[in-house]
Parts: structure tokens; sequence; C-alpha cells
């Protein structure tokens, strides 16, 4: 008899059991996002990286104040060196092969074979206190970019827009520190820094014209600036600070800080996303001028962030 009801308690616990496990087993198997993990990458070290743009397989990025554009691919671990002769803010994919940067002396074509040839320069007048920085082309097939004051002089600088025809126009200003910028996945929207005022500006973009100016993200929370800034497929912006190792992710609807990531540089200044399906984010860095650590200037990647990018845009003229 206590046999029988032995047996017979163990046959009533064992689905007892089994179901506990299997709930258990449920609940393990849900996928959970991966870690985040951040590396340097690559062998080349930056004076000042800054730019980074994804373009087939590879990673585009400017060192400033070496003088560079460095194209770099993470599979193979090439790194293409262009030498420019100038400061260099900024470069962009050109749809007919090359590209198109833009430093101390405007707009220039840089071809695959390193060869420079000028286009345009609006601010002539304004040397050597002022050079271009950050910029990007829109879906549409322009570059935009724009001025800083390297002598910090308020108003001093502009955003400007290169047209197919290879003709520049104002679009913005006055500005001090023209930096990151950026489209929306449907191209209707156009995200914009101009570093010392500590916010993201939002415009309605069509056919090269910013209209509906507004404020969508405050980053008067942190003593560090602004700087260069990507877009993820779910429409928020992710912000790289200079000064301040880190770079954040931001909601442009409710302005909401939704994510912080510490980078082992204080001068974090851009980002972009890359790599397979675009999952990888990449971080330029510089050399701080006085303190010193390991891996400043070095190009970093951000993997396990759960998001992806969007492609980027190529210059149509």
């Amino acid at each position: 008899m206590s046999r029988a009801l032995g047996t017979k308690r163990a046959s009533e616990k064992g689905p007892r059991h089994d179901r506990t496990r299997l709930s258990l087993s449920l609940a393990n198997s849900r996928p959970y996002p991966p870690p985040v993990t951040i590396e340097p990458i690559g062998s080349y070290r930056a004076k000042w990286g800054e730019g980074p743009l994804w373009w087939g397989d590879s990673l585009l990025y400017v060192d400033i104040e070496n003088h560079r554009v460095i194209r770099f691919n993470p599979a193979t671990g090439e790194e293409r060196i262009y030498e420019v002769g100038e400061r260099v803010g900024t470069v962009v994919p050109r749809e007919a092969g090359g590209f198109v940067i833009a430093g101390d002396n405007g707009f220039i074509f840089l071809d695959e074979d390193g060869k420079l040839h000028k286009i345009a320069d609006p601010e002539p007048d304004k040397k050597p206190d002022n050079r271009f920085n950050d910029g990007k082309c829109s879906p549409d097939g322009r570059f935009f970019a724009g001025t800083i004051s390297l002598v910090k002089k308020t108003g001093d600088a502009r955003l400007y827009r290169l047209d197919c025809d290879l003709s520049v126009h104002e679009v913005f200003g006055p500005v001090t520190n023209s930096n990151g910028i950026i489209w929306s996945a449907d191209g209707r929207t156009v995200y914009y820094i101009d570093t010392p005022r500590k916010e993201v500006l939002a415009f309605d973009y069509e056919a090269g014209h910013l209209t509906n100016l507004r404020s969508v993200v405050s980053t008067a929370h942190y003593e560090w600036s602004p700087d260069g800034m990507t877009i993820d497929n779910e429409g928020k912006l992710w912000v790289a600070f200079c000064h301040g190792a880190c770079v954040a992710r931001f909601c442009p609807e409710s302005g909401e800080e939704l994510q912080k990531i510490d980078l082992p540089c204080l001068e974090t200044t851009a980002c972009a996303f890359g790599g397979p399906e675009l999952a990888d984010l990449y971080v330029t860095t510089g050399v701080h001028k006085s303190v010193v650590e390991e891996d400043a200037g070095r190009l970093f990647v951000i993997r396990g962030v759960g998001v992806r990018g969007i492609p980027a845009h190529a210059f149509a003229g």
C-alpha cells in the first residue's frame, strides 16, 4: 500500500515538475538583446578622427588635423589612406566614383587615385579662422556641409548645400560650429547640430530646402559638446559627445534620452552604423590636448546595441 501511494505521489509530482522545467526552459529561450561590447578596431590612430560613414564594404572617415581621408574595410583590415594636403572636415562618396570632401578650402573632388579637383569655396575671406566641418548627403543626392569658427566667433559660420550642378548655396545660419547632420529614413526631416546651442534642431526637408525650424532634443544637461550624429532604423538619434567620452541615444519626438554608452576616450567625435546589416556602431575619437589615453584617436566599434542604421547617400553630381 505504501509503495503504491508512493508511486502515485511520484507520478503526480512528475508532471508538475516537468511543467516547471518546461516553463523555465521557455523563459530562458526568450530572445534577450546581446551584451554591448566596445573595442578599438583597425590600426590607424587619428589626431582628430571625424565624419564616419559606411559605404559598400568599408567605413569612410577623416583625420582632420593630419589632413587625411581613411577608408577602412573591417573584414580584411585594409586601411587606405588619402593625403589631401589640408584639414578635411568630412568626406562623402560620389555616385560617379571617388569622393567629395570639404575642408580648409571648400568643396573638393577626391578621385580614387588620390587626385584633387577644386569645386568651390563659399568663405574665401574667412581664412584661416574658418574651415568646413561635418557634412552628409541628402537622400536626393545633395551635399550639405557647414563651417566652424575656429576662433569661436559667434555666428560667423554657415551651413551650405552643394548641388549636382556644382553650385553652392547657403541654407542656414548664422551658426558657430556646424556639426552633425542626418536625414530621417523617409527623407522628409533633417536633424542638425550647431554645437554651442547644445541642442538638436530639426527641419522639414524638400528638394534641398530646410523649413519649419524647431528644437527636438536638448543636451543642456551635459557640460560636454554634442558633435557628430547618426540615426537608427527606429528613427532615434545617436549623438557623440566631444569631451564627454560617450555616445547617447535620443528620441526626437519626446526629446528623451534613451541610452548612454561610455567609451574610454574623452574626445568621442562622431558615430555611424556599419558592418553586416548596419548593426555595428562605429565611433571616431581624437587625442585630448592634455590627458594621455591609451586608445585616444582610435576607431571603435560598438556591437550589440539592438538596432541597425539606415543606408548612407552619395553625391549625385
